[in-house]
C-alpha cells in the first residue's frame, strides 16, 4: 500500500498525512475490510506519512502482530531484499511504503522486472499480490477513486 496524500514540505517538513489523505486511507481500509483482508502484520517504512497510514489501516484491520517499522521500505531502497523476505513467509503481510519503491517491488514480484509497471500506486492505493508456488500474481487493487475492484 502506498501512503495517503501528505502535506507539502512547505506546510510541514515532516509531511504528515493531509486531512484528505487520512480520509482516503480510511476509505481504502474499509473496502479492504469488506473484502475480508486480514493481514497478520502491517509494516511501514518509518517515515511519518507511512506510519500514519499503517496505523489508520490497522485500526480497522486489527492485525494480530500489530504495526511495526521495517527496514528496506524507503523510496529508493532495493526491493530485492524485501522480496526475498516475503518469499520466506506464509503469513499475510501488508507493507506501507512509497514511490518509486512500491512500483519496483510490484514489478519485481509479478513480472520479474522492477522497471515494469504492474500497478499505478496513486496515494492510498492498496494492491494484493499472492504467491502460487514460486510465482507471484496481482490479485486485485483498491484506491480511493476505484469503486469496483477486480
Amino acid at each position: 500500500m502506498r501512503h495517503g496524500e501528505a502535506l507539502t514540505g512547505m506546510a510541514d517538513s515532516q509531511r504528515p498525512l493531509s486531512p484528505q489523505g487520512r480520509a482516503d486511507v480510511v476509505v481504502v481500509a474499509q473496502r479492504a475490510l469488506a473484502r475480508g483482508v486480514a493481514p497478520t502484520a502491517i509494516y511501514h517504512s518509518g517515515i511519518l506519512r507511512a506510519r500514519q497510514t499503517a496505523e489508520l489501516v490497522a485500526a480497522l484491520l486489527a492485525p494480530a502482530d500489530g504495526v511495526c517499522e521495517l527496514a528496506g521500505l524507503y523510496p529508493e531502497d532495493d526491493p530485492v531484499i524485501v522480496k526475498a523476505e516475503l518469499e520466506l513467509t506464509s503469513r499475510s503481510i501488508l507493507l506501507v511504503s512509497h514511490l518509486p519503491y512500491l512500483g519496483r517491488l510490484a514489478g519485481l514480484l509479478v513480472a520479474g522486472d522492477g522497471e515494469r509497471s504492474v500497478v499505478q500506486f496513486a496515494p492510498a492505493t492498496l494492491a494484493c499480490m499472492t504467491r502460487q508456488a514460486a510465482r507471484w500474481q496481482l490479485g486485485w487493487w483498491l484506491s480511493p477513486q476505484r469503486v469496483d475492484p477486480s
